[in-house]
């Protein structure tokens, strides 16, 4: 299996460049033979996470119980991480994989730190106007732990939440099957960025738990992370009630090549967004037909090096490609109506072409400066709008987990001044209980 070569621009943009809404991804067979024996023939994933969200709002522990057992296969004695599992989860790991987590650690929080605002207040002879900044109180981050722990997906959370001042992080991630315990990568990430609470908790059970609270789990403000689909129609069911980052789709990167990209580098970092999902999209805009045939050539032959290698397959038949355009500015254009989640540019003098960038979650200029080191330390959250989101979306950061109260002080002569319009305004709404607030002050002062 290589990667599809499309020279015909109209056919790539009907087809590996055109948007699938949310709604619109298909359920795979597997997974609805699961839903049918779990809930019932014919639910589909909403209808089971409704079904979830619900029971755990009314049974509480009890419900989280039953759920890991009937749908994670584990039997919980306790829900919460104890001390010494977060112990022994460091001695499960090599000394050279800790080193790494704290030194992503340490480049995602040096990077979050520049991202600095304070409270303001304008005082004038008017009175005073101004703004609070005030850190959330208490942040659940969902760390993906299954087939495949996301340890650096924790990180690129709970840091920027941590910089941001929250007093009390929590963490839900699905325990492993054949240990009934959270994978030791997300037990040590979670240490190292100093969370309150590590719970055994995953899919959209864990979402309803950090939404509504249990006897064991509080509630908290606002809900980050990536997850399967269940974790998203999970977030997308409970936002009201608490705040989401976003609803992360399957991730995606698209890389601009010209005639003197290395096809080397080009077709690793296709494939390094393939593995991820067979949902994940690696897709290539280049201006050289020549550098597109070397770079499908080294997918086929990288390929088969990958201990992934059937998900990759799968994901650039399903979603990937290789677009050859006219020019680097076509291509641009492209991107921007795209609005990827990593945007590569392996071109000369990438940084010419930043500022016609409009629409994508994260900038990659040149070889160097590939996704990778973006997904793991570079320093910015890796957790970033998909789906054409980077429309109007940013990646997870410092603001993220940060609100605004406004300060209004208005004395005699900034009333005198403003009173007027704001009852004339008031009138025009039909509003004149508004109206006589406003005149009333205005009379006394008079």
């Amino acid at each position: 299996m290589t990667i599809a070569i499309f020279h015909d621009l109209a056919e790539a943009q009907r087809t590996v460049l055109r948007r699938k809404r949310f709604d619109e991804m298909s359920v795979a067979p597997a997974l609805q033979a699961s839903l049918d024996q779990q809930w019932g023939t014919g639910t589909t994933p909403q209808a089971a996470v409704d079904r979830i969200i619900a029971t755990v709002r009314e049974g509480g522990d009890a419900a989280l119980h039953e759920l890991s057992r009937s749908i994670e296969g584990v039997d919980l004695a306790e829900l919460e991480v104890s001390p010494a599992d977060i112990a022994a989860a460091y001695v499960e790991l090599a000394p050279e994989l800790v080193v790494a987590l704290r030194s992503a650690a340490t480049e995602i929080e040096r990077f979050h730190r520049k991202q600095t605002r304070q409270s303001w207040i304008d005082w004038t002879d008017e009175g005073a106007l101004g703004q609070i900044v005030m850190p959330l109180e208490r942040v659940g981050v969902y760390a993906p732990g299954g087939t495949a722990p996301l340890p650096s997906s924790l990180l690129m959370a709970a840091i920027p939440a941590r910089v941001a001042g929250v007093r009390e992080i929590v963490v839900c991630s699905p325990p492993q099957r054949a240990t009934g315990q959270v994978s030791p990568l997300v037990l040590v990430a979670a240490d190292i960025t100093g969370v309150q609470s590590v719970y055994k908790l995953g899919g959209a059970q864990a979402i309803a738990a950090l939404a509504y609270g249990t006897e064991s789990v509080r509630a908290v403000d606002k809900i980050v992370g990536p997850g399967n689909l269940f974790v998203v129609l999970a977030k997308r069911a409970v936002y009201g009630i608490v705040d989401i980052e976003a609803l992360p789709g399957p991730t995606e990167t698209l890389v601009i090549a010209d005639a003197h990209a290395n096809p080397r580098y080009a077709a690793a970092d296709l494939l390094a967004q393939a593995e991820h999902d067979t949902l994940a999209s690696a897709i290539m805009l280049t201006t050289s037909a020549a550098v597109a045939q070397a770079v499908q050539a080294e997918v086929g032959r990288q390929l088969e090096e990958l201990a992934r290698a059937e998900v990759a397959a799968q994901a650039l038949e399903r979603q990937g490609g290789i677009v050859v355009v006219p020019s680097v500015e076509d291509a641009i254009r492209l991107a921007n109506d795209y609005a990827p989640e990593h945007l590569c540019l392996l071109v000369d003098n990438p940084w010419q072409y930043v500022g016609a960038i409009r629409h994508a979650g994260g900038i990659f200029l040149g070889e160097r400066s590939f996704e990778v080191l973006g997904d793991y330390i570079a320093g910015p959250s890796h957790i970033m709008p998909t789906g054409g989101t980077a429309r109007y979306a940013s990646p997870v950061n410092v603001d993220d987990f940060r609100k605004i109260i406004s300060l209004i002080s208005v004395n005699d002569r900034a009333l005198r001044r403003i009173g007027p319009a704001a009852a004339r305004l008031a009138t025009a709404e039909g509003l004149t209980g508004h109206a006589q607030a406003v005149q009333l002050r205005l009379d006394d002062l008079a």
